[in-house]
């Protein structure tokens, strides 16, 4: 009788092995699940912030062509800007600026059209970012 009892002892034990190793199996790929969507969350923001960046830089570059061609009559056709203060450190702008003069009565009025190009990294690489802008602007008579 105790043969018995000792057969049904060690057919359990090995029961709550399998258990045991279903239990670490099953955390430790929840653990990796949770990791990998952390991480992916977190390129995302990181992404979401380049692009902010790279739209500031592009509206900074249309801000200086405008500045340069309304105070100074300055159009160049294309001109690179490193950016290198704050958060648009790494940044190249490029600004291209086109005019075309019209005459409205006894005024003449310039019309300048203004695209820049920021962008910042390598492309192909995960940091790579590029944002274009286009405004248009008038001479006041």
């Amino acid at each position: 009788m105790m043969n018995r009892a000792n057969r049904s002892r060690r057919r359990q034990s090995g029961f709550s092995l399998v258990a045991a190793l279903f239990l670490i199996v099953v955390i430790g790929a929840l653990a990796a699940f949770a990791v990998r969507i952390g991480s992916g969350q977190q390129q995302t923001v990181n992404l979401g912030l380049l692009g902010a960046r790279a739209l500031a830089a592009a509206d900074s570059g249309i801000e200086w062509g405008a500045f340069r061609a309304l105070n100074g009559g300055s159009c160049v056709a294309s001109t690179a800007l490193a950016l290198t203060e704050g958060g648009l450190n790494g940044f190249t702008v490029v600004v291209g600026c086109g005019s075309t003069t019209h005459t409205e009565g006894t005024a003449t009025v310039t019309v300048y059209r203004f695209d820049a190009l920021a962008q910042a990294g390598t492309y192909g690489t995960p940091d790579f970012v590029s944002r274009r802008v286009y405004a248009t602007f008038t001479s006041t008579p």
